[in-house]
């Protein structure tokens, strides 16, 4: 548990190091300012909407979302999330399955690091 916590504060920490040191891709300054708002309001709002988390599983869930989210914002050199395709109706009304299981394949489809984005 006590390493756990070192974790969520170690991601805690680099998260907000990425905030004050991002750069937006645009160059602009209002762009890297408002990008940098962005990743801090983010970071403070899911750490504080998961504080009271127990479950080491569901722990270990955040933990991977988060640094899943930093590295794609890297890589993409955009700290907004990454729009996720998954079609509706995908599957053939021929398979026998109703709404209620393409609404659970969907689910079970959507990346990690977009699971935060339940609420919204």
């Amino acid at each position: 548990m006590a390493t756990q916590r070192l974790q969520v504060f170690s991601l805690y920490r680099k998260l907000l190091r990425a905030a004050q040191t991002w750069e937006a891709s645009t160059g602009k300054r209002a762009d890297t300012k408002e990008e940098r708002e962005y990743i801090e309001k983010e970071t403070k709002n899911l750490f504080k909407k998961n504080q009271q988390l127990t479950d080491p599983e569901e722990i270990r869930l955040c933990l991977k979302e988060g640094e899943t989210r930093l590295e794609i914002a890297y890589h993409y050199k955009t700290p907004y999330p990454r729009p996720v395709n998954i079609p509706y109706g995908g599957l053939p009304p021929s398979m026998g399955k109703g709404k209620k299981a393409q609404d659970r394949l969907r689910r079970q489809a959507k990346p990690v690091y977009i699971k935060s984005y339940d609420e919204y």
